[in-house]
């Protein structure tokens, strides 16, 4: 993994080890032994199927905060007890943290917040730069129109992938169904994703769209 995102261990220090990327998207299907099977398993917010036939194992989970999402986390008292939450050995917060005059009058940043919840687990928790936000920007821009807005999954995956050695193998994405909020721009991201499956820098997984959640 990049030095912006460490692994909590000396076996995954690697750059080289075997990465599962696992994005909620219904439909995934049973990979469960698939993705077990990698050095290091990333995953995202509520992680469904964790647990079950998306797997048991997770080295990272990333847990957007901005937005809602977050603010339903900080007010849920069972949060920290969550399996995922729990079994995970660091966390990805994937915006960087807004100056106070900028998260005003309302808050959409929740990063102090997000960083007090998280810090009796005593696990690392790495924050994405601007800068990399500008280079995901600078990446979608061709394919989108105005200024792009990343997903989560695509920053995350930008940040594993762009200092991965190339004789690595390939990172295994698993569901990422380019879909959802219409202010991502999905199409760009997956044209990016297509890209890099193309180049063999990853393997793509998709969903079944006819399975249910």
């Amino acid at each position: 993994m990049p030095t912006a995102i460490d692994p909590s261990s000396a076996a995954r220090a690697d750059p080289r080890a075997s990465l599962a990327i696992v994005g909620n998207a219904p439909g995934i299907g049973p990979a469960a032994r698939a993705i077990d099977a990698a050095t290091q398993v990333v995953r995202f917010n509520n992680a469904p199927g964790f647990g079950g036939r998306t797997g048991s194992r997770v080295t990272h989970l990333a847990l957007v905060n901005r937005g809602g999402q977050m603010r339903e986390w900080l007010a849920d008292p069972g949060f920290l007890d969550r399996p995922v939450v729990r079994q995970a050995e660091a966390f990805i917060l994937p915006f960087p943290m807004l100056p106070a005059e900028a998260n005003a009058p309302e808050p959409i940043c929740w990063t102090r917040e997000a960083l007090a919840l998280l810090r009796p687990l005593g696990k690392p928790v790495h924050l994405l730069p601007e800068a990399l936000h500008a280079e995901a920007r600078r990446r979608l821009a061709p394919g989108t129109a105005g200024c792009p807005n990343p997903s989560t999954g695509f920053l995350v995956s930008l940040a594993l992938l762009r200092d991965r050695p190339a004789e690595s193998g390939p990172v295994e994405i698993h569901g990422f169904g380019f879909a959802g909020w219409p202010g991502h721009p999905w199409a760009a991201e997956r044209a990016w994703f297509a890209e890099a499956a193309a180049a063999g820098r990853l393997r793509l997984h998709p969903p079944d769209a006819t399975d249910t959640p």
